[in-house]
Parts: C-alpha cells; structure tokens; sequence
C-alpha cells in the first residue's frame, strides 16, 4: 500500500525488521500512511515503534544511522540523511493554557488505540505494519477519508487550540467536510496562547497546499473562529451586485478566488504566498464603502484604496515580516488598476508607473486572474482579456516581474561633472519620472536629458 522510494525501503525493512527482533513492534504513521492511502506518494515518513525502551531503541537505530535525538521527554529521533523520524509512544498531560502547556512523557508501553487517540484527526491516526502489510484504524480514519470526512479523535483535541487552524487548512488541502461533531467542539475552544509564528504557518498551509481553500474558510466561519479574524469576518454578509458577483457575498468571492488562486500555484512559496495572501485581503475594504446606489445596485466605490488598512492590520497579526506585507498591500490597493488600464487603453508610461508602484505586474495579473474567476461557475474566463493585454504589454516593456529599474544613477552625476550636493536625490527623481513617462530607454539618452535640464538652468 505505502510506496517507499529505493533508498527508503533498506532502510525502513531494517527498523522494521530490528524492533520485531527485538520484541517490539513498528508502524508508520500519520501523514504519510493518510497521503498513501489517498494515492498520493509521502515526501516524509514517520514511524512509531511500540514495546522497546528508549534506550533499546536509540541503540538500535544507531548499528545503521546518524540519529540525532529530539528532547528526551518527547522520544524522538531523526535519521540523517533520510526524511525518516522515528518515535515511541507517550502521553500528553494538559498543565495549563495555551499551545506548549504540557507535560510529555514517553511510554512504549501504551496501546495502539491509546496512543491515536492522543492524534489530532482520525485521518491522521492510522497506523501501518510495514511487513505484514496491514492496516491498524482504531478511530475509522480510513472511513473518514473515503466519505470525505475531516473528524476529530477524541475529546483529547480540545486541550490544543492551534487544532482549529490545523482543522482550517486539513480541510482546505485535502477538500474534506469537517464533522459537525468537530465543528461543534471548535467552537468552543478559545483561541488562547497561541504564538503569532504558529498561526502564520497554519494560515500559510492554507495558501499553499490548499486545494480547495474556500473549504477552510467555511469551516472558520462555522465555528466561529472568524471572529479572531475581524478583517475577514466583515465581509460575511457584505451584500454585492448580483449581475457581477452571482455567487453571492463578498465572503464567498473571497473564498472562490482563493479557489481560483489555488489552482494556478506556481510552486514557488514566496510568490505564491505574496499573491495568496493579496487574493485574501483584496475585498477587505468592500464592507467600509458598499452602499446601494438610487438605481437600487450595489456599489463599493473605492474599496480597493479603502481595503489598505484592514489588510494592514490583518497581516500585522500574522507576521512580523514587513517586507512581506510591503509586498501584499500593493497588490490590493491596486488590484481593479489593469481593468481600468485595459478601458483607458493606457499607454507606456501608466503601465510603467503601475509596475514601480506594485513591483511585479505578474503578480498583479494573478490577482486579476483570481478575482475575475472567484464569481461561480456561470462566470469563469480563465485567463482575462485585461490580464493579457497587460501581460504582453509589460513583457515588451521589460516590466513584467520587476519594478523599472533607474538608469541614470549618482555616479553618472558625478561622471557629468556634477558635485555631490543634497540636490542630488531631486535630480535622480526628475529623471527617474522622464524614463517612466518613456523620454529616455538608455543611459545615453538618460545623460542627454540630464545636460537638456542643466542647459535649461532648472532650480533642481
């Protein structure tokens, strides 16, 4: 059932094989046991083995590997070289609130049922015997896969509030229903203690392993986590206009752009995470300006230039990481900019500026892709007119996935004879704004606009 690639399956026959000589008995489980069983081959594999005393097992693991071992208390150990973690069972005491209050201890001695019970979700509490090839699903994960199903262990899952967002993204990555046993059970569990990093990967999981990420977002708003989210929160129940937006509020926009963004991942995380988190946060501002016009529509004038400070304050909660959400806010206070360059039928110098103002104009083209494809099925395009159109025009212009770069720098000052002085930085500008407005393509004739304006003994 589990495919291992040629150098995994030595090495994972001899763990196998050691721990039943040994008196011990070793299963994968988890992640990579749940991908199998979906068709999917594991990138990592994890193995829990019953029945051996630490210290047996440390040995025995190093007569063949480099081990380096991952705090005592939690008994588990690396093997370097391969993306194999080997572990023992234990148990969890709960000692106080928040995500990292509990005591761990190490007990090889637990059963099998004990020991998934203490497992986030029944999809990831599935054990396999590699050598008998069998199946161990105490809690019917294998079921829950099959019917599509995203369910909780035990009551054991409401002592970790950061399984709320696992239970967000679980959901998203692999298009499951969560339970409304478990729906039920999140809500009720305060989102306490939780550190800032921790829920920013939870949230970047969604992004990009999401297939199907309107999926997770649904489930924050059924149990009422959304709440912890106020910027997303706003936009359940933003009514929009029904001739453009069919699928109905701007919540559920939100959500099937997600979807759209998904499907057209790049595989390249930094990006994606940057356009992922702009398809996010680009109708944040709808709430603060949709109104009903005297024609009896809906209306949200601005709202892109309005959804810069929600979307401010939403990241900020993520990340500290400033550059990434310098990169993000762009995107979304411009993200209706190629629709309305493609009716102007803008010239050079406005898709120039666009590209300085956002930094990479493909980008802004995903985002475009995204919002034009998140409004039900009736009115997906695939790849916009608009989108085109300034895809090829950016290309020619060599912007498309860089903001122009200037070409006329302090130096060539200095080469035309100038004195460094303070009026260097206007003079810079001056000519960075002619390059934009396509006065000038090269440092000849960037220095031949520069002698044009001392000729002309501008103040600068």
């Amino acid at each position: 059932m589990l495919k291992l690639p040629a150098e995994y399956a030595e090495a994972c026959a001899f763990i196998f094989k050691s721990a039943r000589e040994l008196g011990g008995r070793a299963y994968f489980v988890g992640g990579c046991v749940r991908d199998a069983l979906l068709g999917e081959v594991p990138k990592d594999f994890d193995v829990e083995i019953y029945g051996l005393e630490p210290r047996v097992l440390e040995n025995m693991l190093r007569r063949r590997f480099r081990v380096e071992m991952v705090g005592r208390s939690f008994g588990v150990w690396i093997l370097k070289g391969y993306n194999i973690d080997v572990s023992v069972p234990r148990r969890e005491r709960k000692t106080g609130e928040g995500h990292k209050s509990f005591d761990v201890e190490c007990d090889p001695f637990l059963s099998e049922r004990d020991a998934c019970a203490r497992r986030d979700f029944t999809v990831n509490s599935i054990l396999f015997d590699y050598l008998e090839n069998r199946i161990v699903d105490p809690f019917d994960g294998g079921g829950d896969l099959r019917r599509g199903l995203l369910r909780h262990t035990s009551d054991k899952f409401s002592e970790d509030p950061l399984r709320v967002l696992r239970a967000m993204q679980f959901a998203a990555r692999f298009s499951l229903d969560v339970a409304p046993e478990t729906v039920k059970l999140c809500s009720s569990i305060p989102f306490e203690g939780l550190p800032q990093e921790r829920v920013f990967e939870e949230w970047k999981k969604l992004l990009l392993k999401g297939r199907r990420i309107s999926l997770g977002l649904n489930f924050l708003r059924d149990c009422d986590w959304i709440k912890y989210f106020p910027e997303l929160a706003a936009t359940v129940g933003c009514p929009q206009d029904a001739s453009w937006h069919p699928e109905g509020d701007v919540f559920t926009h939100t959500g099937l752009s997600l979807d759209a963004y998904a499907e057209c991942r790049t595989g390249n995380e930094r990006e994606d995470l940057v356009v992922g988190l702009a398809v996010l946060c680009h109708d944040f501002g709808k709430p603060k300006c949709t109104t009903v016009g005297s024609d009896g529509k809906i209306h949200s004038y601005a709202h892109d230039v309005l959804g810069v400070e929600p979307t401010r304050r939403f990241l900020a909660r993520l990340t500290r990481e400033k550059s990434l959400i310098e990169e993000v806010v762009p995107l979304v206070e411009r993200h209706m900019a190629i629709l309305d360059l493609w009716r102007m039928k803008a010239g050079d110098s406005a898709i120039r500026r666009l590209a300085k103002k956002v930094l990479r104009i493909d980008r802004l083209v995903r985002v475009d892709f995204a919002d034009r494809n998140g409004r039900g099925a009736a009115l997906r395009e695939g790849e916009s007119p608009q989108g085109r159109w300034i895809s090829e025009r950016s290309s020619e212009l060599e912007v498309r996935d860089s903001a122009p770069r200037p070409i006329v720098m302090g130096r060539h000052l200095i080469e035309a004879g100038l004195k460094p002085s303070k009026k260097y930085s206007k003079i810079l500008s001056e000519l960075y704004e002619a390059q934009l407005d396509g006065e000038f393509s090269d440092l000849k004739g960037g220095i031949e606009r520069l002698h044009k304006m001392l000729e002309l003994g501008k103040d600068i």
